[in-house]
């Protein structure tokens, strides 16, 4: 009775899809007879290429091949939604509330990457995997409950004019890099921000093997160093406004990319003595810094992006930050091998500082965008 329930209620959904699909793309979007037609092509094509993996997952065991299509989907629907969290967030937050919104939304973001793993780790001890694994499904069916409650206000383009329109993905994409180049402010965090990315990825990547390898940290000292840096992000989160309304929103950006740059240097540094609190205290640092460095570059480039662009902009300036990781990375642990952990930790370090040092150069006179909203937060504060 329950499968029979089950294919009514997917059939339904189903055949609703198939009716209104073609007719949206036909009747709002103006597709013509191919376009249609792929609508078609596309809805069965998933089912010719994934049945014998379904048919193998069905008849067989659950296998490395079949998490890395987990890990890949469910990587490729987060960041999406980390795309699309920021080019809605200006749509029903007033631009003076903007800092706070972000703050806010990485606090949250954060709580529970503190209490997560520990929350993880309890289960798969006490229950299994398995078990974990449905209850981290069960939190993401809560989220999507949230998500789906979101307004209506989030699908209306921001301001009075409509969003820029190209006529293909590829002008889509030119419109986006356009606006980035454009505005030199933003243009100049995303340069920043892939170097600091680049440097501390590389770092990032040999932190636990020359931890445990070079400095012969016990396990539990190497986590107390992963909570130090959850608890600094989470503190960078609740103080990013304050130190923004102090120091101004561009100020904030620049005073603490440079603090998160120069971080990274106390990891090699820790191979001179007293190990775990050098560690400890790169954790905090870099956490803090990075944190209130974060909110402050976002909410400038959303104050800074035309109305229409945001999502274009934010997966934009996504891409680049988030692929200089994974280079950052491979390049760092190669370079380790040939010269030598503390060597390439050093030049990581050099990276990352000469990259958040670009953010100081002039940027020409002028108020620009992001001080006027922050006065104007700070007025209403008043």
């Amino acid at each position: 009775m329950l499968l029979c329930g089950e294919q009514v209620a997917s059939s339904v959904g189903r055949q609703i899809t198939a009716l209104a699909l073609p007719l949206l793309a036909v009747t709002d979007l103006g597709a013509g007879p191919f376009g249609a037609a792929a609508l078609l092509a596309l809805t069965y094509l998933p089912g010719a290429v994934l049945s014998p993996l379904a048919g193998a997952i069905v008849d067989g065991h659950v296998t490395l091949a079949h998490l890395y299509v987990v890990a890949a989907v469910s990587g490729t629907l987060t960041f999406t939604l980390s795309v699309a969290l920021q080019a809605a967030l200006p749509r029903v937050v007033a631009p003076e509330r903007l800092l706070a919104a972000n703050s806010a939304l990485t606090a949250a973001r954060t709580s529970g990457q503190v209490g997560g793993p520990a929350l993880g780790g309890v289960m798969v001890g006490l229950l299994g995997a398995d078990a974990a694994l449905i209850a981290g499904s069960a939190a993401y069916a809560i989220e999507a409950l949230f998500l789906f409650a979101l307004p209506a206000a989030l699908d209306a383009p921001t301001g009075s004019r409509e969003p820029a329109r190209a006529k293909s993905l590829a002008g889509s994409l030119r419109m986006g890099f356009t606006v980035v180049r454009a505005e030199r402010r933003l243009r100049r965090m995303v340069l920043a921000g892939a170097g600091l990315n680049l440097g501390s990825g590389a770092a990032a990547a040999l932190y636990v093997f020359y931890a445990t390898h070079d400095l012969t940290l016990p396990a539990w000292q190497l986590g107390t160093t992963y909570a130090a840096y959850s608890a600094a992000t989470l503190a960078g989160a609740l103080l990013a406004g304050r130190f923004a309304r102090t120091s101004g929103l561009w100020r904030a950006t620049q005073i603490f990319g440079l603090a998160a740059g120069a971080a990274v240097f106390l990891t090699p540094a820790a191979s001179l003595g007293l190990a775990f609190p050098v560690l400890f205290a790169y954790q905090v640092c870099y956490g803090l810094s990075g944190t209130v460095w974060m909110i402050s570059m976002t909410t400038t480039q959303q104050l800074v992006t035309p109305d229409g662009m945001q999502g274009r902009v934010a997966g934009l300036v996504q891409a680049v930050l988030l692929t200089t990781v994974p280079v950052g990375a491979l390049a760092g642990g190669a370079l380790a091998a040939w010269l030598g952990n503390v060597p390439m930790l050093m030049g990581a370090a050099a990276v990352t500082l000469l990259s958040a040092a670009t953010l100081w150069a002039p940027t020409g006179a002028g108020v620009t965008v992001p001080e006027r909203a922050l006065d104007a937060e700070a007025e209403s504060r008043r």
